[in-house]
């Protein structure tokens, strides 16, 4: 029997779901590919190059035959922390354009529901690669999402994401380099109520010999040495790491998150924005 090949993001969200497979009791019986895009992990599934993704979720309306692998995620219930909208200073109602980050589709679609359906306008969308004094001179808000977010929170130097905003000053400190960070997930909730699935494991086999489920349980018992290898990059403190995996990121939909994930694939496909809108199925 083959080894089976599956693809994740490497960010440190994704730690306790592939933890397993690169050091622990799952070590050896995949090959794992890892990249920093979610939308390559999509991309590979799509092709069929891998036999499951963890992907942004929605790529499930756009892969012809994936079916979805139950019980694992990342999400959220209120706050995520790592999707993030950044202005310089001003606040979305006075945002005329975005720069999305090209990582991943879910975020950016999200981005896209947000402004037409709970704001009620639509500002200029530009693609660009996730550097936000590169973005913010071309746009008037950035969609930086993962540790890249994750590292403006440490930028921040206060308590992060106080009512979906937060606010942080650039190196030099001037007023003109005052910029607000609107948590994505925290805006989701603010105006459905609903938690917010990001990514989960998807397939296009019938089956799947994997326990994904099983696989995120090894992850997280090993949590502290999950920080023990992020939080020097990302510059958070161990206990705001700590707090990020095991209270803003959820490894497993609650009900109020699917709720979200379908309202989600609702929302895009009336915008124009979720390609087939399938019926949700399950391997």
């Amino acid at each position: 029997m083959d080894t089976p090949r599956i693809s994740a993001s490497s960010y440190s969200n994704t730690a306790p779901l592939i933890w397993s497979f690169l050091y622990g009791s799952n070590h050896g019986k995949v090959e794992i590919i890892l990249d920093n895009a979610p939308a390559r992990s999509a991309e590979l599934l799509s092709q069929n190059r891998v036999d499951a993704a963890l992907v942004p979720v929605i790529a499930y309306q756009f892969i012809e035959g994936a079916r979805l692998i139950p019980d694992v995620c990342v999400g959220a219930r209120e706050r995520v922390r790592s999707v993030c909208l950044v202005t310089k200073g001003v606040d979305l109602a006075d945002v005329r354009s975005v720069a999305l980050d090209i990582s991943s589709r879910t975020s950016a679609t999200l981005t896209k529901i947000i402004f037409r359906e709970f704001l009620g306008f639509e500002p200029e969308w530009k693609e660009a690669k996730p550097d936000l004094d590169s973005m913010l001179a071309e746009s008037d808000a950035a969609l930086i999402i993962g540790d890249p977010a994750l590292r403006l929170a440490a930028s921040s130097g206060s308590p992060p994401f106080k009512g979906g905003v937060d606010a942080f000053r650039g190196p030099g400190g001037e007023a003109s380099d005052f910029f607000r960070i609107f948590d994505l997930a925290e805006l989701w909730h603010k105006h459905t109520g609903l938690g917010f699935v990001f990514a989960m494991w998807m397939t296009t086999r019938e089956t799947c010999p994997i326990d994904f489920a099983a696989a995120c349980d090894d992850g997280l018992a090993h949590i502290e040495e999950i920080i023990s290898n992020y939080q020097p990059e990302i510059g958070l403190s161990r206990d705001e790491m700590r707090r990020y995996l095991s209270e803003n990121i959820s490894y497993s939909p609650d009900e109020s998150m699917q709720g979200g994930m379908e309202l989600y694939y609702k929302l895009a496909a009336r915008h124009g924005l979720g390609g087939r809108n399938a019926k949700l199925t399950y391997v």
